[in-house]
């Protein structure tokens, strides 16, 4: 007897894959079929417009929609299909899959798939940069060149990744902002500002050690210019043991800071590259960010292991 409450629809990318894909749809298939739950698979869009699904959503009464893919996948569908009614999933398939081991999501499609066959969900948090949707990283200078780098390869993975960041880091230039944070402004001279809703920067590398999915805030990471061999001390000083520090204009001069806030303003006149979710995106020179709080349900292993 097929489940009657539940109808999931999977998207999957209709490019690439060859026969990974095809293994990846016949274990989705088997897997809910042995949970005689109903489903579909579908294609992922390219340009992001998903009214097809989201009508479908709405007249078929879909409960689910599952995205096997990375973090830029995700940011797409859940910023199109947020408003509406149906839980998320993902099966993680991207290069750093950070939204995915935020939430202690299997990398291991099987593993992911039983998550996903169990309902258990979570709010958690997105955030707005210029009205463009992120669901849990955001940034600006040379982490969103290394991005730009990045996309352009045809190998993706951690390695090609590292070998970008290195290729680049030493002929890195810091960029002038205007940081506009609870009420004052703050001039600052940085290589890269990131802007986070998870402790993840992919990869299991962590940039905002103390942020949470679900806590209504904001991680801003303010890595200001300096020698750069003392960046890599104070980066690394920061993936370790990052802690929450006041918006204080002396100490925001110092080599790395890290705040937390629902809201901040950053004008960008040297027009420093820009990302979100790991996807390069055109930059401005002002850049508005507000969290949206429980912007969408999250199918997780258990609830309250995150919370």
């Amino acid at each position: 007897m097929v489940n009657g409450e539940r109808h999931i629809v999977f998207l999957v990318n209709p490019v690439s894959g060859g026969k990974a894909k095809e293994k990846l749809i016949h274990t989705i298939s088997k897997s809910a079929e042995n949970a005689h739950i109903r489903f579909e698979i579908m294609s992922t869009e390219a340009d992001g417009n998903y009214d097809t699904l989201k009508n479908k959503i709405q007249r078929e009464r879909i409960t689910d929609v599952v995205i096997c893919g990375g973090d830029g996948s995700i940011r797409s569908v859940v910023g199109a299909l947020r408003d509406e009614p149906v839980r998320f999933g993902i099966i993680p398939a991207g290069s750093g899959n950070g939204l995915a081991r935020a939430a202690r999501i299997p990398l291991n499609t099987t593993e992911a798939l039983k998550v996903i066959m169990r309902p258990y969900t979570l709010l958690v948090d997105g955030f707005l940069v210029n009205n463009q949707f992120s669901c849990m990283l955001t940034g600006l200078g040379f982490d969103a060149h290394v991005a730009y780098q990045f996309a352009q390869k045809k190998r993706r993975g951690l390695l090609t990744y590292l070998i970008e960041t290195i290729r680049h880091f030493f002929n890195a230039s810091s960029y002038r902002f205007n940081v506009r944070l609870q009420h004052t402004d703050q001039e600052v001279q940085a290589y890269f500002i990131s802007i986070a809703n998870s402790n993840q920067f992919g990869n299991d590398v962590t940039i905002a050690p103390c942020a949470l999915l679900n806590d209504g805030k904001l991680d801003i990471v303010v890595v200001n210019n300096m020698n750069k061999v003392r960046l890599l001390w104070e980066m690394l000083h920061q993936i370790r043991s990052g802690k929450v520090q006041p918006a204080d204009s002396e100490k925001f001069r110092k080599n790395i800071h890290y705040v937390q806030a629902s809201s901040l303003q950053i004008t960008n006149p040297e027009m420093a590259p820009l990302h979100i979710d790991g996807d390069p995106v055109e930059t401005s020179g002002y850049i508005d960010i507000q969290i949206i709080p429980n912007a969408f349900q999250l199918l997780v292993p258990e609830i309250s292991s995150l919370q």
